[in-house]
């Protein structure tokens, strides 16, 4: 069994952690995935399917202390509408990639430390390191990961068939709504976990935020997330990469999730988790628990090949 502290699993990496660990339960009876014994799990909503079903496999996921405090919010403000709404125009004038073949990958680089929980119990904030993912355009392409902080060395994954709905590869990410209404609704009908509709759906937005959308579905995905009870534009953020920005951002189970983008050109740059409040990991109210910065995010030939 891989020694690997278990972490917070951060958005953005749902699809990664998803089919990484669906392969390694189906290949080796889950006990490659399978999180120690004792250890304890404190799992975002709506995040990583194949994770959640290690953890129930081994009897370990924890219930979190806290509840959605804004599952009973109203719609988001003017001001954070009015801020989606320009995120919107502006990936919809993003240029859609030409000659896009599904043999091909689309290589990410980030720059990401997160929380984690190691066999002590005791939480730990990750070094700061560069996280290099190679995902397939059509999903039925084996991916690359290397993430040596992770536990990942240039490690292949295999294409986990059938594909779900609610994959992030571009193929299945051009068959989504245009409209944000349509959206919305795929939104709510897909996103999973043990939080808020509202919750799970806030969370599926910012999964799919780091990675190559279509442009006409990227704007419609940010219109719907302004029809989101609870959402708030927070007007300074700052990514992994020391990058401010302007956050949507969302709270929930005493942390909150900041999507930041570019104050001048509205593009993602990265998100950031903060401690709204005290947490039982020992954490202190204000405390940034996690960030990632996307540095590069450009289409390739091969998995494993650098730009």
């Amino acid at each position: 069994m891989n020694d690997f502290p278990e972490r917070d699993l951060p958005p953005g990496r749902h699809h990664l952690l998803k089919e990484h660990l669906l392969t390694e339960i189906r290949q080796s009876g889950a006990t490659a995935a399978r999180p120690k014994k004792n250890s304890k799990i404190w799992f975002r909503p709506a995040l990583a399917t194949g994770a959640l079903a290690a953890a129930v496999v081994a009897g370990l996921l924890v219930a979190s202390p806290f509840g959605d405090q804004a599952a009973q919010a109203g719609p988001p403000s003017k001001e954070t509408v009015r801020m989606l709404e320009q995120i919107a125009a502006a990936a919809k004038k993003q240029p859609e990639p030409k000659g896009l073949r599904d043999d091909q990958f689309v290589y990410i680089r980030t720059k990401e430390r997160y929380m984690e929980t190691g066999s002590d119990e005791t939480a730990r904030i990750q070094p700061l390191h560069v996280r290099e993912f190679w995902e397939s355009v059509d999903g039925r392409h084996t991916e690359v990961v290397d993430d040596r902080v992770d536990g990942f060395d240039h490690e292949r994954m295999p294409p986990d068939l059938p594909l779900t709905e609610g994959d992030s590869h571009y193929r299945s990410l051009q068959k989504l709504p245009t409209d944000p209404v349509n959206m919305r609704d795929w939104l709510y009908r897909v996103s999973s976990g043990g939080e808020s509709k509202d919750q799970n759906a806030f969370v599926l937005v910012g999964d799919l935020c780091g990675g190559l959308m279509p442009p006409k579905q990227a704007a419609a995905l940010y219109l719907a997330a302004s029809k989101i009870p609870g959402v708030e534009v927070r007007e300074d953020a700052v990514d992994a990469a020391g990058r401010h920005g302007v956050a949507i951002a969302r709270e929930n189970d005493g942390e909150r999730q900041e999507l930041i983008f570019d104050k001048e050109t509205k593009q993602f740059l990265g998100e950031r988790q903060v401690a709204a409040e005290d947490l039982p990991t020992g954490f202190k109210k204000g405390t940034v628990i996690g960030h990632s910065a996307v540095m590069e995010r450009v289409v390739v030939d091969k998995a494993g090949r650098r730009p």
